[in-house]
């Protein structure tokens, strides 16, 4: 075990673990946020994304000891549920989620897309959430809610 100091949502948190431990359980277990989500377990879903030194990245598949002293940013970063990011909202009045398993990873992986592309094409969007897999079809509102926030930025 070793002892690491991460810059989490803006704030140093503590952790102990085993340096190859991947950062999602870190964040889960250790940290007790719940934003990034247990998927495939292998990085293809994305449901476990989270922003890391402003890249969206998958953190099951991301070694603690990778994060060093890079920000790394969480779904309960972004916003809360009174006051939320404007991304957020924007998934909210599309009703972009159904199960809702994957929306952490689709807002975070757009989130880190719309920081590097403020005004974004539906094609630019679509490529961007194209690794990021929803079951339950709602990839047609889930476009339109990233379409909607980036008009409103």
């Amino acid at each position: 075990m070793a002892e690491f100091t991460l810059n989490v949502n803006g704030a140093a948190r503590k952790a102990s673990a085993d340096p190859d431990e991947p950062l999602l359980y870190v964040l889960r277990n250790d940290l007790a946020l719940k934003g990034p989500r247990f998927g495939c377990g292998l990085g293809q879903c994305g449901a476990c994304t989270v922003i890391l030194d402003g890249r969206a990245v998958r953190s099951c598949v991301t070694p603690v000891a990778a994060v060093g002293d890079k920000p790394v940013t969480t779904l309960e970063g972004l916003g809360s549920t009174a006051h939320p990011h404007p991304l957020q909202q924007a998934f909210i009045d599309a009703q972009a989620a159904q199960c809702g398993y994957c929306v952490n990873g689709m807002i975070m992986t757009a989130k880190a897309f719309l920081d590097r592309h403020p005004h974004p094409t539906e094609a630019e969007v679509k490529r961007a959430l194209a690794h990021n897999l929803c079951r339950c079809g709602t990839h047609p509102r889930i476009v339109a809610a990233v379409m909607n926030a980036a008009r409103e930025a």
